[in-house]
């Protein structure tokens, strides 16, 4: 597992190489792009990460390691009154105009066969988020029947790739409204 101890450079390199691995793919941006947009020497770049497999690893564990936080903070956050709404909270977290999850349901799609490594990383955080997701539902309050935590990750892929297409975050929330609006 790559080392999250970064200096403010190597992290700007990351934020750079996120942005453009979410807005062009990964296949698509190489190194010398990278460098050109981080404005730093292409050696420097390799320096600081060996390999573009290194440094797409060293995305995606930045990527999952903030969501991992903006979940748990949403978990045991006393903003939200029922399990119910942290889950909705949940769901928005990931589908939104400038999601974290963007980069990780990319690398689930496009590097299975060529970067591994990234690959078992994205997926890994899946397997995390599916757990929690879980206990959250067991936690629910109502008497009615519970989503699937499948299900909910499922919804999570569905409305990311809904808003990809659409640009749109209204279908998501009347989306979010029907899923989870109780049975009578």
């Amino acid at each position: 597992m790559p080392t999250l101890r970064i200096s403010s450079k190597k992290l700007h390199v990351i934020r750079t190489a996120i942005r453009l691995f979410t807005t062009y793919g990964f296949q698509t941006v190489g190194v010398d792009l990278i460098a050109k947009e981080s404005k730093i020497p292409k050696s420097t770049l390799y320096k600081y990460f060996d390999s573009k497999e290194r440094l797409i690893e060293m995305c995606i564990a930045f990527q999952k390691r903030l969501l991992k936080e903006e979940v748990l903070s949403i978990i045991y956050s006393n903003r939200y009154y029922t399990s119910s709404d942290k889950l909705k909270e949940i769901v928005r977290l990931h589908v939104c105009s400038n999601s974290l999850y963007h980069l990780l349901l990319k690398a689930i799609f496009e590097i299975k066969l060529v970067y591994s490594q990234g690959y078992r990383m994205a997926v890994e955080y899946r397997k995390w988020l599916l757990h929690e997701i879980f206990d959250l539902i067991f936690s629910l309050e109502t008497c009615a029947i519970k989503p699937d935590a499948s299900m909910v990750l499922n919804l999570i892929d569905g409305l990311m790739f809904q808003f990809l297409s659409s640009n749109s975050l209204e279908e998501r929330d009347l989306v979010l409204e029907q899923f989870f609006k109780p049975s009578i």
